[in-house]
């Protein structure tokens, strides 16, 4: 094993025994363990980022730990002509370090050309968190993986009332909520509901959308 894949190994294994919190279960006998990040896509994201990054500018990569989210920040270049949307979907592999990447590849670290970016969105989909953000700014590229925030360990820090705390939790299967619903599951006038969702929005738990006839409050 070359000392870049000691690397990324090391940087995983502090991940996800110093940073990433687990959560422990159990089915039968068997032990369920269940990380805030999808592990294998942490893993796709360092190894996309050791097979694009630019080399001659002697940055190394920076991964920052918060605690609803991790950013991989990378120093690189996209192909000529593409953007993110090209992330987004299927496409060819184009690296930025073609030897590199191929020396991933033909060791086992990367199972199919062109598809990282896409496995990466459906890891987190599947583990039921935000889809990462991808940016890119002609020099460098960054990943965003969100935490699922709403859930009560997170939640009871943010010092809201009962209604906010039940409503992130009862509406969150339909991803938004809408002022006439809140004020109605809690037999409340609809000037004291938008006062509650409009605070969940300055803490940063909602989205506003719409304008004032049509104002819904969408999920991160």
């Amino acid at each position: 094993m070359s000392p870049g894949f000691k690397t990324c190994h090391a940087y995983l294994h502090r991940l996800f025994t110093k940073y990433i919190k687990s959560s422990i279960s159990y089915e039968g006998i068997h032990r369920i363990e269940k990380y805030e990040y999808p592990k294998d896509a942490v893993r796709e994201a360092l190894l996309n980022a050791i097979a694009h990054k630019d080399y001659s500018g002697g940055v190394p990569i920076q991964i920052s730990v918060y605690t609803d989210k991790i950013i991989f920040w990378n120093e690189g270049q996209l192909p000529e002509n593409w953007t993110i949307k090209n992330l987004m979907e299927k496409h060819a592999s184009r690296p930025f370090n073609p030897d590199i990447a191929n020396a991933l590849f033909r060791s086992g670290y990367i199972e199919a050309w062109g598809r990282g970016t896409i496995k990466i969105i459906n890891e987190c989909k599947e583990a039921k968190i935000p889809e990462p953000i991808f940016n890119y700014n002609s020099s460098e590229i960054t990943i965003e993986f969100r935490k699922d925030i709403y859930h009560a360990e997170y939640l009871d820090n943010l010092k809201l009332n009962e209604r906010q705390l039940d409503a992130l939790i009862y509406f969150r299967s339909k991803r938004e909520i809408v002022t006439s619903d809140y004020a109605k599951k809690y037999t409340i006038n609809e000037r004291t509901a938008r006062r509650d969702l409009i605070e969940l929005v300055e803490k940063g738990i909602l989205i506003r959308q719409g304008d004032k006839k049509s104002t819904k409050y969408h999920y991160r």
